[in-house]
């Protein structure tokens, strides 16, 4: 028997409640839910319009479905990472299913991005009201990339692995966002 198991659950790691739930641990699974619920339910209301009810109805859904592979569960992979790989999946499932990206693709595709750096005077209200509606405005693809490196602090590598796409095409699809945001923000720049 493991050490961990003698340790309060919620002094073990993620991956050590992960094999405990693996092993059969309704417990370890309850508590890898408190730690989790909070923060996809967050990136779920981001990702889908802020609708509540649909963002709480995806939250539980990626916990149904970790529920239900947890005997599958590769031991050593980070569980933030399986979690927001499952959430990442339902998001796109969702828009392939409302034909939703294709269309915005296209559209910011049509439109040259400026590369300048902007600098934003505005009171901090405006400011967060202007960017969460650039934001609103990205196609699903590029504001998950956002969201998961900028607002859930995800590393490259791991938003990588959660997309199934190369670190590097992460990495241009960041800059690509970013400058949509900079210029969608341009109106705003010495003011």
């Amino acid at each position: 028997m493991s050490i961990f198991h003698f340790k309060p659950l919620r002094q073990q790691t993620d991956e050590q409640l992960m094999a405990r739930a693996a092993a059969g641990s309704d417990t370890a699974f309850e508590e890898l839910y408190r730690r989790y619920a909070r923060r996809l339910k967050g990136f779920f209301f981001l990702q889908l319009g802020g609708d509540e009810e649909l963002a709480a109805d995806a939250m539980h859904d990626v916990f149904l479905r970790a529920y239900e592979a947890r005997s599958s569960y590769q031991e050593g992979r980070r569980v933030d990472t399986w979690l927001f790989t499952i959430a990442y999946n339902i998001c796109r499932n969702h828009y392939r299913s409302n034909a939703y990206e294709a269309q915005l693709l296209a559209t910011l595709d049509a439109e040259p991005v400026n590369d300048q750096q902007i600098e934003v005077e505005l009171d901090e209200a405006t400011l967060d009201q202007a960017l969460e509606q650039a934001l609103a405005e990205l196609p699903p693809s590029l504001h998950q990339i956002f969201s998961l490196h900028y607002q859930e602090e995800l590393t490259i590598p791991q938003i990588a692995e959660i997309v199934d796409i190369p670190e590097g095409t992460v990495k241009s699809r960041l800059h690509k966002t970013m400058n949509i945001i900079r210029k969608k923000l341009k109106k705003y720049e010495d003011k």
